[in-house]
C-alpha cells in the first residue's frame, strides 16, 4: 500500500474528497483512504496498492487534474497532519493581536493559557484600566516582534 498525491482545483478539495469517497463505495475501489489536509490547498492524499488504482479513482471526477507521478512519502505530509492545539503557539506574556470579538484589532498581553479549554486571558494594551479580557485562542494571533516593547 501506497500514498499518492492528487491535485485538484483550489479550494474544491473537500468537494472533491467526497465525490472521491462517493466513487469508492459506489465501485467498490481498493482504496484505503481519503485524506483532505486544510493547511494544504489544491491536493488531496490517497493510499492505495498502486498508482494505477489511484489513476482509476480520480477518472470522471470533476476538480481533479491528475495524480502526482510517484508516491508520497509519509514523512514528506506528517508536519501538515500533526494536531497541534491552538493554545501551544501562545505562552504567557506574548503579545496578540485579537482577530474578532468586540476587541478585534486591539493588541494585548496573555496573561493567562487554559489548555484544555483552548482559552486565553489576555490584558487589552491600550485599556485605561486592565481588565482581564478571556478569549478563544483561535481569536488571537502572536505578534512576535511587540514583546519586546510591552515587557
Amino acid at each position: 500500500m501506497a500514498m499518492y498525491s492528487i491535485r485538484t482545483t483550489i479550494g474544491q478539495e473537500k468537494t472533491t474528497s467526497k465525490m472521491l469517497e462517493d466513487k469508492v463505495e459506489k465501485e467498490d475501489l481498493d482504496i484505503h483512504s481519503i485524506t483532505v489536509v486544510d493547511r494544504l490547498k489544491g491536493y488531496i492524499f490517497t493510499e492505495a496498492d498502486d498508482e494505477e488504482e489511484a489513476k482509476q479513482l480520480i477518472r470522471g471526477i470533476k476538480h481533479a487534474k491528475g495524480i502526482i507521478e510517484g508516491e508520497v512519502e509519509r514523512e514528506e505530509i506528517k508536519p501538515f497532519i500533526e494536531e497541534k492545539t491552538l493554545t501551544s503557539e501562545i505562552k504567557s506574556g506574548d503579545i496578540v493581536e485579537l482577530t474578532s470579538g468586540a476587541f478585534k484589532g486591539e493588541k494585548a498581553k496573555v496573561k493567562r493559557i487554559d489548555q484544555g479549554k483552548e482559552k486565553i486571558t489576555v490584558e487589552i494594551i491600550e485599556a485605561e484600566v486592565p481588565i482581564p479580557v478571556t478569549v478563544d485562542a483561535s481569536d488571537a494571533r502572536v505578534i512576535p516582534s511587540e514583546k519586546q516593547k510591552y515587557e
